[in-house]
């Protein structure tokens, strides 16, 4: 037995060990997966270049845009290493919510339900705690962009991926120098960026609104220039392969020696694993699974504009608004802020209405077309971490959700390592910290 495996069955590499036998079968055992974003189609694919009898089950086609993969701000976020918890948001909090200029939206007739979420999450805001959360983030975003290329390279969905200068926006240099946790952090994390002057940013982009005075540059970054386009493309090539999908609505899953899952109307599909990465939709099932999973929809919305005016030379995180402003394939996408109210919440008007305004901030002479308003609901965890392996309760569900601000990101190498849990292979990775079951029961 290795050194690593405890007596219990647990493999500090890889989670809680799967029954082999029919793990180690290739291309006659099947596997369902639930959700079919990004998590989804990239573990999918995996599991299909590996051998095996693949279904991947939702109620939507692969970037429809009622999936959250389809209106993200587009990074592929390495840089990515901070908790949504911090000191400073905790502090400010209280304030921002009362504040109809702050990107953090709260409807009060939710917060009762939010609290059992709340609570933890604010008490993981602790600078140790807050440490080694960003190393277990560091540890899934440091090689983002390779694991897209190795997902994308030569389907379709590689031309949507493109290079280039990630600028970070400040109103006073003061506001970047003043920020000594996030420095330490991305300093800690090898993330230390390029300082750029008023002057060298106007010099990138003459089309620059005037509050915005200091800037952070990352060269060779990457994001996607229509995600849910993107995500389409890799289903496509998943299809083509050989792929199996099941278009319908998750509403049980049956763990045991022979998992299935219940559609909506009834239907029973049997595997031999099953896979479920269905965002924030994941976490009522979890819990029927008996894992003590917290899951919460952190909404966020986006503006669309089409034939732009003014193009950015990359995409700009705006520091003081909360969003991110991404030029993408014929249109320009404003994406950002949170907002509290539940799955099932019709959007607000306020959210969407503040992007605008504060995307004049940047760009006051912009012009567009259209324009496309979206919500989503960015399914977070009070730690900031996925829920990524599997539960000793059900040992032959893997869990892979709970991507927050990166789920775009990571999407890619949790499909990876997925395949590589069901196959029963070590992973380079040390899943503890992403355990389903770490919110007790």
């Amino acid at each position: 037995m290795s050194a690593l495996r405890h007596r219990n069955g647990y493999d500090r590499r890889v989670g809680p060990v799967l029954p082999r036998g029919k793990a180690q079968a290739g291309a006659w055992m099947k596997v369902i997966v639930v959700g079919a974003g990004i998590t989804g189609v990239s573990s999918a694919e995996w599991l299909r270049r590996d051998g095996y009898d693949v279904i991947l089950v939702d109620p939507l086609m692969p970037g429809d845009a009622g999936q959250t993969s389809f209106g993200n701000a587009g990074l592929i976020a390495r840089t990515s290493v901070m908790p949504v918890a911090t000191p400073a948001l905790v502090r400010k909090a209280a304030s921002m919510v009362f504040d109809p200029g702050a990107p953090l939206f709260l409807r009060w007739s939710y917060l009762p339900r939010l609290l059992p979420w709340l609570l933890p999450f604010m008490g993981n805001a602790r600078l140790p705690r807050l440490r080694e959360i960003a190393e277990s983030l560091s540890a899934l975003t440091f090689d983002s962009m390779e694991q897209h290329m190795a997902l994308a390279r030569g389907t379709e969905a590689e031309s949507f991926i493109q290079i280039g200068d990630y600028v970070t926006l400040y109103r006073e240099p003061g506001d970047y120098h003043g920020d000594a946790l996030w420095r330490e952090m991305r300093a800690r994390h090898n993330l230390a960026p390029e300082e750029l002057s008023r002057a060298a940013l106007v010099d990138r982009d003459p089309h620059l609104g005037p509050d915005y005075t200091f800037g952070t540059l990352f060269r060779d970054f990457g994001w996607i220039v229509d995600p849910g386009r993107y995500v389409a493309a890799l289903f496509d090539h998943y299809r083509q392969q050989g792929g199996g999908f099941q278009q319908g609505r998750v509403v049980d899953i049956a763990p045991g020696e022979a998992p299935s899952v219940t559609l909506e109307g009834g239907a029973v599909l049997s595997a031999d694993r099953i896979v479920l990465c269905a965002g924030v939709w994941s976490g009522a099932m979890a819990r029927r699974l008996g894992t003590g999973m917290r899951l919460e929809a952190e909404r966020g919305y986006h503006l669309s504009m089409f034939t732009p005016s003014i193009t950015p030379p990359g995409p700009y995180m705006v520091t003081d608004a909360k969003f991110v402003i991404t030029p993408m394939k014929g249109f320009l996408r404003a994406a950002g802020v949170v907002e509290f109210a539940g799955i099932d919440a019709a959007p607000s008007s306020a959210p969407p209405a503040l992007i605008e305004k504060r995307l004049r901030r940047v760009y006051p002479g912009l012009e567009f077309g259209r324009c496309d308003t979206w919500m989503g609901r960015r399914p977070t965890t009070p730690d900031s971490l996925p829920a990524l392996g599997s539960d000793a309760r059900a040992p032959n569900v893997i869990h892979a959700y709970g991507g927050q601000h990166v789920g775009l990101t990571i999407g890619p190498k949790l499909g990876r390592t997925v395949a590589a849990l069901v196959r029963g292979r070590g992973v380079n990775l040390d899943l503890t910290p992403y355990a389903p079951g770490r919110f007790g029961r």
